[in-house]
């Protein structure tokens, strides 16, 4: 229970003790005068009590209330949008869960007696990689029949924000089709499949049309939530949250689908891989097909987060000139962001990029949410990380830190930087320890890389000059053409000594006629 649920709690405990009524046993006294102190009515007593009941024997209060409790917005902004009175009045959607099909229940079980334990793991991990299939081209129709036809043809969104809200959706449809039918017709008809690897290597690298989906999410998030400040979207939206075919996902937990199902591919392959003897026909492609599925990850993983940096590049503002920096131009990746407050409670949002920490602030611009500079950028190399602990920073304002809880006093760490005559120091809060330690995990790490990239060049700039036998430096080049030449003459040790002769006057006689030669041509 949270620090604010105890006044509750205590009137409760208070209403549940007056309704313990002392019994009467001695004789009746006297009526006295009527008292003026104020009573509770029972009735009251009796709700609230009820409430508290009905709370506690709910088998579903202490999940929700953990989910809820746990959870914390990645939003820089509050909902603008308060929810319609209609939607406090439904009674809650009963959630359509998907029930978890097993190989071994959905086919013949006389066949299972007929396979090894081992043979049987492999059968259900291909069954699992089929129904995935079958889950997420489900999944793939709803969105476009419950959300993107009914909002366009009600207009509640233009054609031109619905596409780039689902951006290539539609291709992903037979995409998905096309797999799982190749897996239905190797399937045989007692349910079992032999193999599976020659299958997912011819139809893993269309995975690739990916790449355009997914790197068109962070665009797609950020139009969404601008639009659900329009409270038809918003109604729209509630709507279908509370029908029983959404099983309590909002439209971007289907929109999401894809990208989930990309990342699992490798886990579902590896599990079937696992359960393959190293003997098997099957074997090999399994392999092969790890292995593309891996490249194809790593490779829109990259794209999907230089998109992201992109993204949020276009949407910096900069009061000054001054304030633009070469550092974050040169970026391609945002390691961490999120909102943070410093120590008078204002709310940033702070970017790491690759070299740079940026620390700006949303603000509304031409109707998109845009990110104002707060300060010069401040280069990683000469960030200072200090992790501050419980209760070390105090909280601007002298009537704000006498009344402030302990919860406004965690959870900081601080960030400075100096150089010259510019100097810069953030005393910075997350919204709990876990977040804290991701930031200062992400600066860490984001040090730890700049400075091995400084090592490296050193030790690159310094490879490429050796000393000489006589102490001087001299290019790596000309050292290796001294050390073959050297390595040659040790090798050709056995020659004649007198053509060795013979060759040094040549070259000798050769040298000097290009000396004069070359005197005649500067004269």
């Amino acid at each position: 229970m949270v620090a604010k649920d105890y006044p509750f709690y205590l009137s409760v405990k208070r209403a549940n003790c007056a309704l313990e009524v002392p019994a009467v046993t001695g004789p009746a006294k006297e009526p006295e005068e009527p008292s003026t102190k104020r009573v509770k009515p029972l009735s009251r007593v009796t709700s609230l009590a009820s409430v508290m009941i009905n709370c506690f024997n709910n088998k579903n209060y202490t999940s929700v209330y953990f989910q809820r409790s746990i959870s914390f917005r990645s939003d820089s902004r509050p909902d603008l949008v308060s929810p319609r009175p209609w939607s406090r009045n439904m009674p809650p959607a009963n959630t359509k869960r998907r029930d978890s099909k097993l190989w071994s229940e959905t086919f013949d079980v006389c066949v299972n007696h007929m396979l090894t334990s081992k043979e049987i793991k492999r059968q259900e991990a291909i069954f699992e990689l089929s129904q995935g299939e079958e889950d997420l081209i489900e999944d793939l129709k709803l969105a476009k029949k419950a959300y993107h036809d009914p909002m366009l043809k009600l207009s509640i969104m233009t054609e031109q924000e619905l596409n780039q809200i689902f951006g290539t959706l539609d291709s992903l449809i037979p995409l998905h089709e096309d797999l799982l039918r190749r897996l239905q017709e190797v399937r045989k008809p007692d349910g079992s499949t032999e193999r599976v690897g020659h299958i997912l290597v011819g139809w893993l690298p269309c995975l690739n049309s990916y790449d355009s989906y997914c790197s068109n999410q962070v665009a797609a998030k950020a139009l969404l939530d601008h639009k659900k400040q329009d409270h038809r979207v918003q109604d729209f939206l509630q709507r279908c949250l509370e029908s029983p075919f959404s099983r309590k996902l909002d439209l971007w937990n289907f929109l999401d689908i894809p990208r989930s199902r990309l990342v699992k591919y490798p886990l579902l392959l590896r599990e079937i891989l696992r359960h393959t003897p190293n003997d098997h026909p099957d074997q090999q492609h399994l392999e092969e097909a790890m292995n593309i599925i891996q490249g194809i990850v790593a490779e829109i993983n990259v794209k999907t987060g230089e998109s992201e940096c992109q993204y949020y590049k276009e949407r910096l503002i900069y009061l000054e000139e001054g304030q633009r920096d070469s550092l974050i131009d040169n970026s391609r990746v945002v390691c961490c962001h999120g909102e943070l407050k410093n120590s008078r409670g204002v709310k940033l949002h702070v970017f790491l990029f690759e070299e740079v920490l940026v620390i700006t602030r949303a603000v509304a611009h031409n109707d998109q949410l845009c990110y104002q500079l707060y300060r010069q950028p401040m280069p990683v190399r000469e960030l200072v990380l200090e992790d501050l602990q419980d209760g070390e920073v105090r909280l601007g304002g002298s009537i704000r830190g006498a009344f402030s809880n302990n919860e406004r006093i965690k959870n900081f760490f601080r960030v400075s930087f100096k150089n010259g005559s510019q100097s810069q120091t953030h005393s910075l809060q997350a919204n709990d320890s876990f977040n804290k330690q991701q930031w200062l995990n992400c600066i860490r790490q984001a040090k730890e890389k700049i400075t091995c990239a400084g090592k490296a060049d050193v030790l690159n700039s310094e490879a490429r000059f050796l000393l000489s036998p006589n102490g001087s430096r001299v290019p790596q080049a000309e050292a290796m053409l001294e050390q073959m030449d050297q390595s040659d003459c040790e090798s050709d040790c056995s020659m004649d000594t007198s053509e060795i002769s013979i060759d040094c006057e040549h070259m000798e006689q050769t040298n000097s006629s290009e000396n004069e030669k070359q005197i005649e041509t500067n004269i």
